[in-house]
């Protein structure tokens, strides 16, 4: 399926984003309306679809984290304020509220729900991922609003 999305939209690809997003656009019609999938009994996935009966909210409640946890709000630019500093956290949970536990002296696991997402390490003022790589990501020594990658 990725060959032909990319043989009947990329090769060769539009002259601007317009026009790229019209063959993406025709690709996905022909691909769920008319073209049947052997994977589907020779169905399209238009007959077959169904709307899921739960409704998806507009936004997902808030995180509640145990009092011994440092909450911290997730900003437009990916990252949270710690000791007056700037550290990035991801860009993917922009708006949502993050969690950390303290497990040593200068060492706070992240977490984002139920779910751990990293280790900051507060000497450094970065995050450990969960294979214990730091991230790229810090803040510009002169200003605390912008990051170097």
């Amino acid at each position: 399926m990725h060959k032909t999305l990319k043989n009947e939209t990329a090769k060769p690809p539009a002259a601007n984003m317009v026009a790229q997003q019209r063959k993406f656009d025709a690709f996905m019609e022909e691909f769920n309306e008319e073209r049947p999938h052997e994977a589907l009994h020779m169905n399209t996935p238009s007959q077959l679809y169904a709307l899921s009966p739960r409704r998806m909210p507009a936004k997902l409640p808030e995180m509640a984290y145990p009092d011994r946890f440092e909450v911290r709000y997730v900003s437009a630019y990916g990252g949270i304020r710690w000791h007056r500093q700037w550290i990035n956290v991801s860009s993917a949970l922009l708006g949502e509220y993050v969690g950390l536990e303290e497990i040593d002296d200068v060492v706070w696991d992240l977490d984002f729900g139920v779910k751990k997402i990293g280790r900051l390490h507060e000497r450094q003022m970065r995050i450990e991922d969960a294979q214990g790589r730091l991230m790229r990501c810090q803040p510009k020594p002169d200003d605390d609003n912008e990051f170097i990658w």
